[in-house]
């Protein structure tokens, strides 16, 4: 699973500390994989609110972190003001996707169904199935877990779980893991949600 900002750029690493005195920082690779790293010859980093544009200058690979050194940041000081950060590039630069991998800004706005008839051959998705949106993908102590926003005209759901106390819409997490989350089609943006008791 590879975590990203928007459609077309996406995060591929988090900076985690400096490292020795020439402005050289670890990376932690958001997607595990480190090898299309060494193609890179510019990022963005951004803290959320801030980005700028660095121009690689080395990337080097160490046991499970990667060093990276950019134009403009030669001390310590300069690596360390950046922990935390992360790490931008064009879509193109990114892990490429083995098969069933996905990247989370693809899976956000995925709408989120659920039949009767759920595990059989090619279902259907209709108004009255669709449980809710996907709003994020978190990584969870055993795996990722899809953050879904319940729709409040399903069919399938009471109100007392598509409503908080408050009366809005509930937000709810499920594990995305085989015997959960049934077939992914980002491509015309729909989850297939297995169990209806995983929401409650």
């Amino acid at each position: 699973m590879a975590s990203q900002t928007m459609v077309d750029r996406f995060v591929v690493g988090i900076v985690r500390g400096s490292h020795g005195i020439t402005g050289e920082f670890k990376v932690e690779s958001t997607s595990g994989e480190y090898e299309h790293f060494a193609d890179m010859e510019e990022v963005t980093l951004t803290n959320g609110t801030v980005s700028k544009l660095y121009k690689v200058e080395s990337v080097k690979a160490g046991s499970d972190v990667l060093y990276m050194t950019l134009a403009g940041i030669n001390s310590p000081e300069a690596a360390a003001a950046l922990n935390r950060w992360e790490i931008v590039v064009p879509r193109e630069k990114a892990h490429k996707l083995q098969k069933n991998e996905w990247y989370i800004e693809d899976l956000k706005g995925c709408l989120v169904w659920y039949e009767e008839t759920a595990g059989k051959t090619a279902p259907a998705m209709d108004e009255k199935s669709v449980v809710g949106t996907v709003t994020n993908v978190l990584e969870g102590g055993s795996g990722y877990l899809v953050e879904i926003l319940l729709s409040e005209s399903c069919a399938f759901l009471s109100d007392d779980i598509k409503f908080t106390g408050k009366g809005k819409s509930r937000t709810v997490y499920v594990p995305f893991k085989d015997e959960f989350i049934g077939e992914v089609d980002v491509e015309n943006k729909k989850m297939q949600l297995m169990h209806l008791w995983i929401l409650e």
